[in-house]
């Protein structure tokens, strides 16, 4: 490891689907700075959220642990600013408390949505977060020192135009830093984006996001969007207005001359259907929530110059509840040992080695009653209490089109994905802040759950039918 501990820059966008990007093999969608960070370093085939929707994932990448111990089981809906504003995970560590401690100045631009957008948390000394966890893309909802503001302009330059001021404070400091860029982008709205940029994607064919026939669980964006080629421009315009100041980023840390001793990391918190399989959305895009590749699995790429190889596929699985413990180590910072983290250290796979030290490689997904255990020729999706379950065998079917799960010939395959399954989360799983049984339908978290609250049965807002 270099003598100079590095900078790390985490970029986490909202909403993007690993097949929106140029490095994932579309042709279609221009992200020519999401594919400058994976030529210097390496692109993750098999990166899987650990659970397909916005708060609850980035809960877990923060703190190693699932929702059923983070207990963030929903995209939080209610709690983010004003007199009922509560900190969703205030009793969690996270990696940023450890580097903080450690010497990192930690900074944080853009989506917090973990409740209490006013106040820093989690060892971040500086902290301009909006308010709420999207909305319009111009003129946005933002904090900055505590204040409650309205930020001109469109919001992906006004986070990335923060960035920069960030980086060039921090670039020479005596401390190393870590910088949180959090795109709200490419969530809807897919309106309000430059226009030159919805234009330029005028003649595009969209053949990387088929509009499939409407699934029959399919619910919310569906209806409006589905064949719209608007909402299709914006999506990509989006991605794109996006990518482009990713590259901003990566061009002044190499006039700072910091690029070789910074990791980059490129991630989003849940993946997206763009038609593909008949919706739009991610796991809460149907009802019951669905845990399709798409909804599942993100682009993740990432660059350290003077450490990883470069220009490397790693198709190695690996999980979000994988990230902190990996960077941590990648770091040389210790890892908690009281918090029952279900990751691994996987720096291997971060250094490009195929071997990650698992023999038996499983991910696993939760949100709420809906669990998934994943393997790399199966998976099986078991909805509490009554169903319905879905079983694929990814080797023949990698789309997921054919449910086996009352195929008699695959009973056995079924009951030990099953056992396999329940036996992890009983490993895992804390009582008070279990998803399985709770009324989480998609449509938000309302406040905290927990041996502080009530017992969680209005913490959740019911669905619209």
């Amino acid at each position: 490891m270099s003598i100079a501990r590095p900078n790390v820059i985490c970029i986490l966008t909202d909403d993007q689907g690993i097949w929106a990007a140029g490095c994932y093999g579309n042709t279609e969608i221009r992200t020519p700075n999401i594919d400058r960070i994976a030529s210097t370093g390496i692109r993750f085939d098999n990166f899987f959220v650990s659970t397909p929707v916005c708060s609850p994932s980035r809960a877990t990448l923060l703190t190693g642990r699932i929702a059923s111990q983070h207990g963030v089981h929903d995209w939080i809906r209610e709690g983010n600013v004003g007199p009922d504003a509560a900190s969703y995970i205030e009793n969690e560590r996270t990696y940023t408390d450890i580097m903080a401690e450690y010497g990192w100045d930690c900074g944080l631009t853009g989506k917090w949505h973990l409740g209490n957008s006013r106040i820093p948390q989690h060892g971040f000394s500086y902290w301009f977060t909006h308010q709420f966890g999207g909305g319009s893309y111009n003129d946005a909802p933002m904090v900055r020192n505590g204040a409650l503001i309205t930020a001109p302009g469109y919001v992906t330059h006004v986070i990335t135009d923060d960035a920069l001021a960030y980086i060039d404070r921090h670039a020479h400091g005596d401390h190393p830093f870590y910088l949180g860029v959090h795109y709200t982008a490419p969530h809807s709205p897919w309106t309000g984006h430059p226009q030159e940029i919805v234009d330029s994607y005028e003649a595009c064919p969209f053949d990387s996001c088929p509009q499939e026939p409407i699934h029959p669980w399919a619910i919310g964006l569906t209806h409006n969007h589905m064949g719209n080629r608007e909402s299709m421009k914006g999506y990509f315009a989006a991605v794109t207005a996006m990518d482009m100041d990713v590259g901003r980023i990566l061009d002044r840390l190499e006039q700072q001359g910091i690029r070789e001793n910074t990791l980059v990391i490129f991630l989003s918190d849940n993946g997206f259907s763009l038609g593909h399989h008949g919706f739009w959305g991610k796991g809460n895009g149907t009802y019951p929530a669905n845990m399709y590749e798409n909804s599942i699995k993100v682009p993740a790429v990432m660059s350290h110059p003077e450490r990883m190889p470069q220009g490397t596929v790693q198709r190695a699985m690996v999980s979000a509840y994988d990230f902190m413990p990996t960077l941590l180590s990648y770091l040389d910072l210790p890892v908690p040992e009281d918090r029952n983290l279900p990751g691994r250290n996987v720096v291997s796979a971060w250094l490009g080695n195929e071997d990650t030290g698992r023999d038996h490689v499983v991910v696993f997904d939760e949100y709420g009653g809906t669990r998934m255990i994943r393997t790399a020729e199966w998976k099986y999706v078991h909805r509490y209490p009554n169903g319905p379950c879905e079983m694929y065998d990814l080797i023949h079917d990698p789309d997921e089109r054919t449910n086996l799960t009352d195929d008699s010939e695959y009973s056995s395959k079924k009951n030990h994905l099953h056992q396999e399954m329940e036996s992890w989360f009983d490993r895992y799983v804390e009582p008070d802040v279990d998803g399985k049984n709770r009324p989480i339908t998609g449509s938000g978290q309302l406040r905290p759950i927990g041996a502080s609250w009530d017992d969680g049965s209005r913490a959740f807002a019911k669905r619209d039918d």
